[in-house]
């Protein structure tokens, strides 16, 4: 792991490009007042936006926000991280901006500047750190979709590249941070029981779930720009994915862990329409910014090949969608069945194979499946899940998880450049060239032609709203 005298050293301030936006509001400011009661906030945050504000009125949005999330039930913490915030308003083009930014810093020379900004105004703040001598010494911290197809995505990788070293960017997808998402990653490599039957000899598929069972919300004219593979799926799933199909990493190191993702998106076989089904729900097109004969799609489901020693052949099934039954994520490793059927209510009519679950959202859980046979002459039985972990209390957020982590220089949650890039080439023969959107009735699993995609292999896994 290195020497302690060559660990990464501490950020010593945080700027928020994007102060005054929504996910600053939602979910930022938020965790940074939970890191303060933790004790793990302790250098200044500079707020920097658009909006010429007083410091007072970002005292009072932060305020706000923090109001909004949850309750104030620290007075010293938000009186702290009230004392810690600066404020600078001005134009990211503008050289002025950057210069009141360097005043607003002062002694720090090692800040973490997060960009929790609209993508196209990316290339504008990396450019202006650079210019202003602001990125010596400093970190990157750069808010998810990073680039809209596999050209935007290296444009920007050579724009952060051509002002901060890779290993000083750090790429947030929100869902890395999840206590559930870093226990498959665990338990996977953890356990001795499960690499013995963890390849294509034992597994039948793999299906993710992602499901909402609202609506886009105010957000229809983002969507009309994005749809649910690329904000979803080509992102948040494909994590998922590589963490649950990559090989041992040969060291303990994050930089190992990146390298075993990496290879994963890279044997992904690249996605063809028959591969993929589009759906929106009903009403959609009568949301505020949405177009009236709109082809986006707010529900996606696929079929996806890995073509890798350990998994070719197997089926990696994704969905996700708004306005589905319930608002929950599962992921569902089946097993194949035993070779040789000694038990009549063990032949498919019974239901699935063994299988692995893991509950991602909205409570957390892994539970493994078998059967056991029931009391009497009969050799009959049921399936029964063994629950091997349940919600744990007291976990940290994923914002103050991956900011905190960031400003220590740990990377171990955040992607990489060939990640990225080799994931959106996976995706990228079907952003342009894919079958029309199918309606789907709000409150359902989508449409009836993603239940064709899997109809061969038992089809879907439909997560319940609670565990029963």
């Amino acid at each position: 792991m290195g020497k302690a005298d060559s660990r990464p050293k501490q950020s010593d301030a945080l700027v928020l490009f994007g102060v005054t936006g929504d996910l600053a509001h939602k979910m930022i400011i938020p965790a940074l007042y939970a890191m303060t009661k933790r004790g793990l906030l302790n250098v200044p945050v500079v707020g920097i936006a658009a909006p010429k504000w007083s410091l007072g009125q970002l005292r009072q949005h932060v305020t706000g926000s923090i109001k909004q999330a949850g309750k104030i039930d620290d007075r010293e913490a938000l009186d702290h991280l009230l004392s810690l915030l600066r404020y600078v308003g001005g134009d990211y083009n503008d050289p002025g901006t950057f210069k009141a930014l360097k005043q607003a810093l002062g002694t720090a020379k090692r800040p973490a500047h997060y960009l929790a900004i609209p993508p196209s105004l990316f290339a504008a703040v990396i450019q202006g750190l650079g210019l202003s001598d602001l990125a010596k010494d400093a970190r990157l911290i750069v808010e998810k979709p990073f680039g809209r197809d596999l050209a935007s995505a290296q444009t920007l990788n050579q724009v952060a590249q051509s002002v901060f070293p890779e290993d000083s960017i750090y790429r947030i997808d929100h869902y890395l941070g999840k206590e559930a998402i870093m226990n498959i990653l665990y338990f996977r490599f953890a356990n001795s029981f499960l690499e013995p039957i963890w390849n294509r000899d034992c597994v039948a598929s793999v299906q993710i779930t992602l499901g909402e069972d609202f609506g886009v919300k105010a957000r229809g004219a983002f969507y009309e720009s994005t749809g649910c593979l690329r904000d979803v799926i080509q992102n948040h799933l494909f994590q998922i994915v590589s963490l649950l199909a990559m090989e041992p990493p040969a060291y303990q190191g994050y930089g190992a862990v990146h390298s075993e993702k990496a290879k994963v998106f890279q044997a992904m076989r690249p996605l063809q329409p028959d591969d993929v089904v589009r759906g929106q729900y009903t009403g959609y097109r009568k949301e505020p910014g949405v177009a009236k004969d709109s082809d986006v799609e707010t529900f996606c489901a696929l079929r996806l090949f890995i073509d890798s020693w350990r998994w070719e052949g197997v089926p990696w099934y994704l969905r996700a969608g708004k306005c589905l039954a319930t608002t929950a994520a599962e992921v569902l490793v089946e097993l194949k069945p035993p070779p040789q059927r000694l038990f009549d209510d063990s032949r498919p009519a019974a239901g699935r194979a063994n299988y692995l679950r893991f509950r991602l959202s909205p409570s957390s859980a892994v539970a493994l499946a078998a059967r056991v046979k029931r009391p009497g002459k009969e050799f009959i039985g049921d399936q029964q899940e063994l629950y091997l972990l349940e919600e744990q209390s007291g976990e940290e957020k994923p914002y103050e998880r991956l900011i905190g982590n960031a400003m220590a220089g740990d990377g171990a949650l955040f992607t990489r450049e060939d990640a990225v890039e080799a994931a959106w080439r996976v995706v990228d023969p079907v952003l342009g060239m894919h079958h029309p959107v199918r309606p789907y009735k709000r409150g359902t699993w989508g449409p009836k032609e993603a239940a064709a995609l899997i109809a061969t292999d038992g089809g879907w896994h439909n997560p319940l709203s609670e565990e029963t």
